[in-house]
C-alpha cells in the first residue's frame, strides 16, 4: 500500500480545508495519509512517504507563509529520489493577482531539486475551493497516485 505526506500551511482555514479533502481523496485510492501542519513539518516529514504533497497559501507579496519558510529552506537539501511529488495552493486571485499562489509556484519549483518526480500539475485554488475545483483536486490525486516514479 502506497503512503503519503501532506504538509499544509493555513491563516484563514482554506488551505487546511484543501488538504483535509486531500486527505479523504486519498484514502479513497486505498493510500495511507499522513497531515503534517507546517509547525511541526521537518526535515524527516517525507522521509517515509511514497508520495509528497504540500498544500500551502502565499503571503502578502508572494512570500512563503512564515511556519513554513524553514521547511522550504531545508527541502532542496532532501533526497527525495524515487518519490513523486506534487502541490496545490491557495490564493485570493482579486487582491493579490500578479503574486497569486507564488509560493506553491516556488514549492513546485523546489522539488524538482530534491529527486523527486512531479506527478501531477500544479493545483491553484482561489480562496477556498469549491465544487468547480474538486474536479481537479480529484485528478490531482488520482495523477500522483498512479504515477510511478
Amino acid at each position: 500500500m502506497k503512503n503519503a505526506t501532506i504538509v499544509y500551511a493555513s491563516l484563514t482555514g482554506n488551505t487546511e480545508e484543501i488538504a483535509e479533502f486531500l486527505v479523504d481523496e486519498f484514502k479513497s485510492h486505498d493510500v495511507e495519509v499522513e497531515l503534517i501542519e507546517a509547525d511541526d513539518a521537518d526535515e524527516d516529514s517525507f522521509a517515509d512517504a511514497d508520495i509528497c504533497v504540500v498544500a500551502t497559501f502565499t503571503y502578502t507579496d508572494g512570500d512563503v507563509p512564515d511556519d513554513l519558510e524553514d521547511f522550504f529552506e531545508e527541502l532542496p537539501d532532501q533526497d527525495l529520489a524515487g518519490k513523486v511529488f506534487g502541490v496545490v495552493g491557495s490564493g485570493d486571485d482579486d487582491m493579490h493577482h500578479a503574486t497569486f499562489c507564488n509560493a506553491a509556484i516556488e514549492f513546485d519549483k523546489t522539488f524538482e531539486k530534491t529527486g523527486a518526480v512531479r506527478g501531477s500539475e500544479l493545483v491553484k485554488i482561489d480562496n477556498a475551493y469549491d465544487d468547480d475545483d474538486v474536479p481537479a483536486l480529484k485528478a490531482f490525486v488520482k495523477n500522483v497516485v498512479e504515477f510511478e516514479a
